[in-house]
């Protein structure tokens, strides 16, 4: 894939993104971003899928948020417990 449909790509969910957390009247908050999460329709634009993970905000609220997503993908620095073996 060229570079300039990489870039595009990456932008389309930077802008998905964006519109979930700031335009929308409550704030959605996916959880679980990665490669497998993002499909291309017939123009090769971006799209975001599986939002069985999101969460949404409530700005009137505290908001507590405990470990969601794709075990593969979440940071070592939340000190994920799984035995590997």
């Amino acid at each position: 894939m060229e570079w300039s449909r990489r870039i595009k790509l990456v932008k389309d969910v930077a802008n998905a993104l964006s519109y979930m957390h700031h335009d929308c009247i409550q704030p959605i908050i996916h959880r679980d971003i990665s490669s497998k999460n993002i499909l291309l329709n017939d123009e090769y634009e971006a799209c975001i899928s599986d939002f069985g993970t999101a969460k949404i905000l409530n700005p009137d609220s505290s908001n507590v948020t405990v470990l969601a997503g794709t075990s593969g993908y979440v940071a070592p620095e939340l000190a994920y417990t799984v035995s590997v073996t």
